[in-house]
């Protein structure tokens, strides 16, 4: 799509363009001056009749509305004229609808259906593919896009299409014929055929006999089997010659060499040695649980009773979580890929590399927040990636609509010229300049070249000035003019209001001749902000990559999806090379719909206070999902299957039939009846129809819509149902629909640059997704905060797969919130989502069954859900110590010698696992330390909070939310750790704190003046309380931090609190007797 380097701005729905930066002043060009009369709804051409008369749907205004708009007006809108409110009368070859009139001039029931008008009828493909081009006023072929007329001429006339494939049969005749084009002969496999005119096309079509039996026509036959076997030797053969003679052989057909034709990748299953004791050790914990709650729930604390059974509510809790954590762990593996095999089989020498291309979505919103510098360094490390240049396209959404964003990508893109011909130059890494620059290690290391110390010079300084200029945009961007934002050529800025403007699209690089400095062609490089209108719901960062996903299938249509935040930068190089190395496996890729990285961070602290890594997640639980059905989508750092994203199931592979013994007679009954073996093949064959129709290939489609011919329903009836279906489904683009369905993207050629640009800017537009099943079905889907998790779980539902790649140069690494309040806030968000999905028709607890969904991976998925709630028995079980100490009780009675084994052998379980799972996984004692640690106080925090907000949010419709202000901060390195922010989330485990402290002070003062006998009890109390307070240690330590830097309300709300519970306590003691004092005889005797 040639632009000339404009910014492209407009609104489908108020049928405007604003070219700005061209060479003329900006100008409005109205949709009437790139086409004829337009119609006024969906803002497409209308089409004319075979008279030359343009469509007229009201015959009281004339008000222009195209033939599509009006049927589909009749059948789901208002049925009436939208400028004079008439209803629309019934057009003669437009379906009935509730409501119509006989009338004599408009009732022609014989041709009902007939859009020509004349007695000659058209084929029910050529009718569709007309429509469809009348829509777009393009056609698809295998080679880009031609107008209708090409199409009429070469579409087959067919009333009832009958299979064919390839070949022609001279005793059919030609009105019988249905084409269905091999996938080889077009530029990508289609998922539904449409009739075209590819002049490449050799062989003649072959009809197929309907009194022949289907399968001397189709694959599987004996034929077919004995064909194949000759072609594999003589491959086979062809082989041997290469291997052993050293010959080359010119012939498309030779296989790949040895190396070449192995898999890409291979799992690496955890040793035994490792995981068989781990096994164990879960069955073992399991039978412990079970004696250990026997034991509890039998042994009720008399004089506690409601202390005891508090406690054991919460364990019976805990237990429960942690089976749902803990068995999606049960087979780990890990992952090998092999790149230099991926290399040898796609990338040959001397020839246009075979890779397949992608897209990558970089996704911002307030530049203020998301600086444009870490922007722009993940926008460099996308374009100097380690990947064929014209196979890689960076599309930034800019969903806050900033000029500074927008004046941030242009000067990365004049500074991507002189970095990406350096990077490629010296194999440098990483490839964002400014952590390239930033390292700490020996860069001469493994460089021979004599120039690359002066070339690294002046790079950084060429750098160095560039940062200079991406800040001064930020000072600027400081303070708002009164009039707002004006281009360098006058034009006011579209996105001034940015709650209220219209779609924007800029290609930066990739058009225009504009190369590198070295005169080398540049990755894509598009700056896209969607339309925003008041009053419509625009789904946050969902909805924004949902509008990426429509855009880039308009204007390059990879077939694969990279998405990465704008913090998050490719570290390593060969990122997009890994995850190739599955998604294009010839064997195992098809089902495979993404491939997830874990997520790495820069500039956290060594210690690691607060989790941010998340090493646990990482490293252990997303292993222990990819040996069952895949990772969890994260958010960041996958790469999409784009097919998985458009909602389709995956391809399914037909079970071989299963073995049966022949050594018993016909007669004989006793090991299977006749009955039986009769009944087991009609219930394969019911079934064989239902696997069909979840095969996502060309020729089940086709067949679907035989069968649709077949049936009594009207032919062009029938036809116009697969359009009709796409539109409800992926919108009215009719260029969108097109490239959904090619399996193996392509982008259309031959199209006007008018065309496209209007369909980029119709499917950005606000209300493109109103009535389709985007959000819902399709892309990201819509109803909670954490899209990621309900995107991925959608795939996993649909049968699909997923990947865990661990590479050992990490993929993508980004930035973190380091400090605790920011740290408990994005853990608060992560929370909310979780609820939201909780209560939602999505929840896994009840969504999904029959479907392609395994049971452990339904229980990680349950588990990610339901851990907020967790939250509610962990501030009560934390709350019990203070409690106890202060009262005098306890949750356990006296413990006897088996209750003593029992503590013992489920402490000591707990530990065996820890440890076991930090052999496998690889993590250190410290990194699941604090993992724990962050647990409780993220429990007690942040997942209470999101649980109370969800329930407000979804049951009640009150929306809350917890503000972050800053305070204070220090310069140094780290200082983010130590800057203090105030914030609600604080207030309860400082007050849990609060309480635990003052219950041991309490319980050892207690201890001291009633003497010896009271420190045996204490001790179990005492452990009971620091087990909190140590949990809660590296939030005390935040706190204190430097210098002791502790907001003075959070210290007054948490002493507040503490005193009245306290105080409450003593008041409404449930323990203390109430039958009044008790008086005892005293012992001495006075007299």
């Amino acid at each position: 799509m040639d632009t000339n380097g404009r910014l492209v701005a407009g609104s489908h729905n108020r049928n405007e363009f604003v070219l700005i930066n061209a060479d003329e002043i900006g100008r409005v060009t109205s949709v009437k001056e790139l086409s004829g009369q337009i119609c006024q709804i969906c803002g497409d051409e209308i089409e004319f009749s075979a008279d030359g008369e343009p469509f007229v749907a009201c015959n009281e205004c004339a008000f222009p509305i195209c033939r599509p708009c009006y049927e589909y007006e009749r059948r789901e809108g208002n049925q009436s004229c939208p400028q004079c409110k008439t209803r629309f009368k019934r057009i003669k070859g437009s379906p009935r609808v509730d409501g119509d009139e006989d009338e004599d001039e408009f009732d022609d029931l014989d041709n009902e259906f007939d859009y020509n008008n004349g007695n000659e009828r058209r084929d029910p493909h050529q009718i569709a593919e007309s429509t469809h081009s009348t829509r777009g006023n393009i056609g698809r072929t295998s080679s880009g896009i031609t107008n209708s007329s090409d199409l009429d001429a070469a579409a087959v006339n067919s009333e009832i299409p009958l299979l064919t494939y390839g070949q022609e049969d001279d005793t059919i005749s030609a009105d019988k014929h249905a084409l269905i084009i091999p996938p080889f002969m077009s530029r990508g496999k289609r998922v539904h055929p449409m009739p075209f005119n590819d002049s490449s096309m050799t062989l003649p079509p072959r009809p197929m006999d309907p009194k022949k039996d289907l399968a001397v026509y189709g694959y599987g036959t004996v034929a077919w089997k004995e064909r194949m076997e000759e072609w594999k030797k003589k491959q086979n053969n062809k082989l041997q010659v290469v291997k052993h003679q050293g010959e080359e052989l010119d012939d498309p057909d030779l296989p790949k060499m040895d190396e070449g034709r192995q898999p890409l990748s291979r799992k690496l299953p955890i040793s035994s040695s490792k995981i068989n004791p781990y096994r164990m050790v879960i069955i073992l914990r399991m039978v412990i649980l079970g004696l250990f709650f026997h034991y509890r729930i039998l042994h009720p604390v008399k004089d506690a009773y409601g202390l005891w059974l508090t406690s054991i509510i919460c364990e019976i809790w805990f237990a429960v979580s942690w089976i749902f954590d803990q068995f999606p762990k049960w087979s780990p593996i890990e992952r090998e890929t092999y790149l230099d095999r991926l290399s040898l089989r796609y990338e040959k020498e001397g020839k246009p590399s075979e890779l397949a291309s992608v897209d990558v979505f970089v996704s911002t919103v307030d530049p203020l927040k998301e600086p444009p510098l870490i922007t722009a360094n993940t926008v460099l490390s996308i374009l100097a990636a380690d990947y064929p240049i014209d196979k890689v396209a960076c599309y930034v959404s800019d969903d806050g609509a900033a000029m500074l964003t927008f004046e941030a990508l242009s000067e990365t893109s004049e500074f991507a010229r002189k970095w990406v011909p350096f990077c490629k130059k010296f194999s440098i890494e990483p490839r964002a300049p400014e952590w390239y620059f930033a390292e700490k290690v020996d860069y001469l290391k493994d460089k021979v070249e004599p120039t690359f110390v002066r070339e690294r010079r002046a790079m950084k300084r060429e750098y160095e000035e560039f940062k200079v200029r991406i800040n001064g945009l930020v000072a600027m961007a400081q303070k708002v003019p009164e009039e707002g934002w004006t281009m360098q050529d006058g034009t006011p800025w579209p996105g001034n209001n940015v709650r209220d403007h219209p779609g924007m699209i800029q290609v930066f690089l990739g058009q225009n001749g504009v190369k590198d400095i070295e005169g080398n062609e540049l990755p894509h490089l598009i700056y896209v902000s969607r339309e925003k209108r008041p009053g419509f719901d625009h789904h946050k960062k969902a909805g924004a990559m949902n509008s990426l996903i429509r855009v880039s299938a308009v204007i390059s249509n990879a077939p694969y999806i990279l998405n990465v935040d704008c913090d998050h930068y490719i570290n390593n190089s060969k990122a997009l090379r890994e995850a190739m190395c599955f998604l294009m496996d010839p064997q195992a890729g098809k089902k495979i719909c993404y491939v997830q990285f874990p997520q790495r961070f820069d500039g956290i602290d060594r210690h690691d206070r607060y989790s941010n890594r998340n090493v646990v997640f990482f490293d252990i639980n997303m292993k222990g999902l990819d040996g069952i059905q895949g990772p969890i989508y994260v958010g960041t750092g996958c790469v999409f299957r784009r097919q998985a994203l458009y909602g389709y199931d995956a391809p399914k592979k037909t079970k071989p039939p299963g073995k049966t013994c022949n050594c018993w007679p016909n007669w004989c009954c006793c090991f299977g009846s006749r009955k039986k073996t009769k009944s087991k093949k009609s219930k394969d064959a019911n079934n064989k129809k239902k696997i069909k129709s979840r095969e996502a290939s060309t020729q089940i489609h086709a067949l679907e819509n035989i069968e649709e011919g077949i049936e009594g329903i009207d032919s062009e009836k029938s036809t116009l149902m697969p359009q009709i279906k796409f539109e409800k489904k992926f919108g009215q683009s009719p260029v969108f629909i097109a490239s959904a369905l090619l399996e193996e993207g392509g982008v259309p050629r031959g199209a006007s640059s008018a065309s496209l640009l209007k369909e980029a800017i119709h499917v950005i537009s606000c209300g493109y997704e109103d009535k389709t099943e985007w959000g819902k079905e399709v892309g990201w889907i819509y109803g909670s905060v954490t899209e990621d998790i309900l995107t991925g779980f959608k795939m996993h539902c649909h049968g699909w797969r997923s990947v865990y790649c661990i590479p050992k140069r990490p993929a993508f690494k980004g930035s973190a919130p380091i400090n605790l309040s920011d740290r408990l806030h994005q853990v608060l968000r992560w929370a909310l989502g979780s609820v939201e999905i909780l209560l939602s028709r999505h929840c896994p607890i009840w969504y999904g069954y029959g479907c392609g969904l395994k049971p452990l991976e339904r229980f990680s998925y349950i588990n990610s859900v339901v851990y907020p709630l967790t939250s509610l028995p962990l501030l009560a079980y934390c709350t019990l110590p203070a409690v106890c100490l202060l009262t005098g009780k306890f949750i356990v009675p006296e413990i006897s010698n088996y209750a003593s084994l029992l503590f013992m052998g489920l402490f000591i379980s707990i530990a065996a696992t820890s440890i076991l799972e930090m052999q496998w996984g690889k993590v250190g004692i410290d990194d699941l330390w604090r993992n724990e640690q962050f647990w409780v106080i993220g429990g007690v925090s942040s997942h209470f909070f999101a649980l109370v907000q969800g329930l407000l949010k979804v049951l009640a419709g009150v929306s809350t939310n917890f503000t972050v202000t800053s305070k204070a901060a220090d310069d140094g390195e780290f200082s983010e750790l130590y800057l203090f922010k105030w914030t609600s989330l604080l207030i309860p485990p400082m007050t849990l704190m609060i309480i635990n402290i003052i219950g041991v002070v309490v319980g050892i003062s207690d201890a001291i003046s009633n003497g010896y006998e009271t420190w045996g009890p204490l001790f179990g109390r005492l452990f009971f309380a620091i087990w909190v307070i140590v949990h809660l240690y590296p939030f005390l330590k935040g706190f204190m931090g430097k210098q002791n830097r502790l907001p003075t309300i959070i210290i007054v709300w948490s002493i507040l609190l503490a005193s009245i519970f306290s105080l409450l306590w003593v008041r409404i003691n449930p323990f203390l007797a109430r039958g009044g004092i008790v008086l005892e005889v005293c012992g001495l005797d006075c007299n």
